[in-house]
């Protein structure tokens, strides 16, 4: 499976047999998103920062909320989340997706916005790769994030949705992710390659580059 960054939360995973793109954008973010072709395609929630279905090539199969679904031997769960800390009533709802194939379990966070439930924790304590948000303001922050990396234990962190040069909103850099989580900066990598038989042994922050103009 090689997995790639396209910017803010948006990655795109291919797997043997099945394409997955998470969370696309709008042209006016700052990255260049290109126009990816997906089998899957999963919206976390409907701000226009994660859910420009319309920037994605081909006919994928939409999932837009939570659920179990089964598409082309990919098992795909979504917990239902919030978007804050106050059930939502600020930001609104957020999905949370475990996605299974290719002998891997990969979670992605979307915006989540609040310390997860002892009932959630249980749920995706089989991650192998976590997508989660450190930038805080709109979503949980880096200690938050760091919290949660220790109560999941996946074998790959690998952050998302922060401020970068391309992209400078209102959030805070990665930097504060990886004090937080005692690593240095790690060598941004063009993309993640890995199979189970590759997972580290312990719980590796892998950063990735954006696709550059």
């Amino acid at each position: 499976m090689d997995i790639q960054w396209l910017g803010h939360s948006c990655f795109r995973i291919r797997g043997k047999e099945t394409t997955i793109v998470v969370d696309p954008f709008p042209k006016n973010l700052g990255y260049s998103i290109g126009r990816p072709a997906a089998d899957i395609l999963l919206v976390t929630h409907d701000h226009p920062n994660h859910s420009n279905v319309s920037a994605v090539a081909g006919e994928p199969f939409l999932i837009d909320g939570p659920g179990e679904y089964e598409v082309s031997g990919v098992f795909i769960t979504g917990v239902p989340t919030f978007h804050d800390g106050d059930n939502g009533r600020r930001r609104g709802k957020n999905t949370v997706y475990l996605i299974e194939a290719d002998d891997l379990v990969i979670c992605h966070l979307g915006d989540l916005g609040h310390v997860l439930t002892p009932a959630q924790v249980e749920q995706m304590s089989q991650v192998d790769i976590l997508f989660v948000p450190v930038g805080g303001r709109t979503t949980i922050n880096a200690a938050q994030a760091s919290e949660l990396v220790s109560l999941l234990e996946p074998r790959i962190v690998v952050p998302m949705h922060f401020r970068t040069e391309v992209a400078p909103i209102d959030l805070d850099p990665v930097d504060r992710f990886l004090r937080e989580m005692g690593s240095k900066a790690p060598a941004a990598q063009p993309k993640l390659v890995v199979n189970r038989a590759s997972l580290p042994a312990e719980t590796q922050v892998v950063l990735l580059e954006y696709p550059k103009r």
